[in-house]
């Protein structure tokens, strides 16, 4: 029977050079400094430019403004995209079959995603929706596609820890605690930009293959 992949760990990414561990007990998070180089980071820019669309939400709850930034879904048959999601299994060591598709997101002045986290709340009514086939999210892995003129920093406020965007920097955690449940600790908050835009993508996986 063929061995699969479907989890990280912190043994793994701190292998990688460069890779620091956020110091907090409560969170399994890294950083990683130019995961992307310049060039690629245009490219990226670019192509969210071209595709982007209004970001949607999970759990929709009533607050028309929790999540006001624009999206993009990588087109993943492409080859420059298949070769940044291989990148992505090979740091991360999961296979890509548990991985969502790449998305791109972009925010301009006043754009924010307020206080949320990335795994789908289990008494959530989209719950059954999202995780009926390929499950709760894991781990998610986040880049800074630009260095943001003005606010735009990516805020922990569990363990009082804030993320300043810097073009190709890398963040990853894993969203759940060590018995497998879902960590609120991994409450982020997306600030908004003041001045400037901002430019990320974000790639997630699941327990189970994503179809």
């Amino acid at each position: 029977m063929l061995s699969v992949a479907n989890e990280s760990s912190a043994e793994r990414l701190l292998a990688v050079p460069g890779m620091m561990r956020v110091p907090s007990p409560r969170i399994e998070m890294f950083i990683l400094r130019d995961f992307l180089s310049e060039a690629e980071c245009a490219a990226l820019i670019a192509r969210i430019e071209r595709q982007r669309r209004p970001s949607t939400l999970a759990d929709a709850n009533g607050d028309t403004a929790f999540r006001t930034s624009e999206t993009c879904d990588l087109p993943m048959d492409e080859a420059d995209v298949a070769a940044l999601d291989a990148r992505f299994s090979a740091l991360s060591g999961i296979d890509r079959p548990f991985g969502e598709p790449i998305q791109g997101q972009r925010y301009d002045v006043g754009q924010e995603f307020k206080a949320h986290t990335d795994f789908f709340a289990p008494d959530g009514v989209d719950y059954a929706r999202y995780c009926s086939v390929a499950g709760q999210r894991t781990w998610t892995f986040m880049v800074y596609l630009n260095t943001v003129e003005a606010g735009g920093a990516t805020r922990f406020k569990v363990i009082d820890k804030t993320i300043q965007p810097e073009r190709g920097k890398l963040v990853c955690w894993n969203n759940r605690r060590p018995n497998g449940s879902c960590n609120a600790a991994t409450l982020h908050h997306a600030m908004k930009v003041r001045k400037g835009l901002k430019y990320v993508i974000t790639k997630w996986y699941r327990e189970k293959p994503y179809l």
